[in-house]
């Protein structure tokens, strides 16, 4: 039971979110104005606090961006394994994809505050070091705008946040106490912001017999993911802290970016909003199963 009102408060956001949008008539145009808020400013704020907060050692940092890349390759290879298993629509294929590897970040760093410890700015820098390579691998999916990969990497704020973050820890710089608390109430909003745009992001239509491949891709999210995780954190002997957060990392549900990528990219954004809402809705049994395991390691 106290697993399951650790995450309860991130889910009543969510249905909050959705409440606001579908049933009392809140426009579509102020939760993406919200979202642009969350991405570019709230959010960033929150990653280089956690980071600063805590310090890191850069052996330590070397073998959360080895788990990093290994959580994430896992995902893509399961990903891109339903094509000879399934055989489904290239074109479906191409935009569901990377709902097997992207991860709610919003939902992750919330449920890590709770767990207290370092476990937030653990799972701030698994963020950070995932940001990039999820985008490569997505935006090769849709296979549209490679020209442009490389600028919005460098600009994306999510990337230099983690950077000036891991930079300002390893030089223990100290940030002033005005800049803190500033910082502080910035991450604050961040999280109940973004739990309340990714409600106002769930759809359960345009399901276009995608069936399978939409339970594929769930499935590998849910709990092949955490499974993978778990093998990860003791093939390369991960603290328990480092672990849980490893696993809490790999468990939540995809992100809402999957879909605004399919639209932005000519893909089919339909079918990824039915598969990151059904993940979402599963990830309310799962996501304590998880957690509950995490709490034994």
């Amino acid at each position: 039971m106290s697993v399951v009102l650790l995450i309860l408060p991130d889910f009543l956001l969510v249905a909050l979110g959705w409440i606001l949008l579908h049933r009392l008539g809140w426009t579509p145009v102020f939760f993406r104005d919200l979202e642009k808020l969350v991405y570019y400013i709230l959010f960033p704020a929150l990653l280089f606090q956690s980071i600063v907060r805590t310090p890191i050692s850069l052996g330590v940092a070397g073998s959360l961006f080895q788990a990093t890349v290994m959580q994430v390759a896992f995902g893509v290879f399961m990903a891109w394994l339903a094509v000879p298993v399934l055989r489904p629509d290239r074109a479906a294929h191409a935009s569901m994809a990377q709902t097997a590897y992207r991860f709610n970040t919003y939902m992750a760093l919330s449920i890590g505050s709770s767990l207290g410890g370092s476990v937030q700015t653990i799972i701030a820098i698994f963020v950070g070091f995932a940001v990039p390579l999820v985008n490569l691998a997505a935006v090769h999916s849709l296979a549209r705008q490679h020209g442009r990969l490389l600028r919005e990497l460098v600009r994306n704020p999510l990337i230099l946040a983690t950077c000036a973050g891991l930079a300002a820890n390893f030089a223990r710089l100290d940030v002033p106490g005005f800049m803190s608390v500033t910082l502080d109430r910035l991450g604050a909003c961040a999280l109940a912001a973004g739990l309340l745009c990714v409600g106002a992001t769930l759809s359960l239509h345009a399901m276009r017999g995608q069936a399978r491949l939409m339970s594929w891709l769930i499935s590998v999210r849910l709990l092949l993911m955490p499974v993978a995780a778990l093998v990860i954190g003791m093939v390369l002997g991960l603290s328990s802290a480092e672990r849980l957060a490893l696993l809490l990392f790999a468990a939540v549900p995809t992100a809402s970016s999957a879909h605004v990528l399919a639209a932005r990219m000519g893909g089919q954004p339909e079918v990824v909003a039915v598969t990151m809402s059904v993940g979402t809705i599963f990830s309310a049994i799962t996501l304590p199963v998880w957690l509950l395991v995490g709490s034994h390691l």
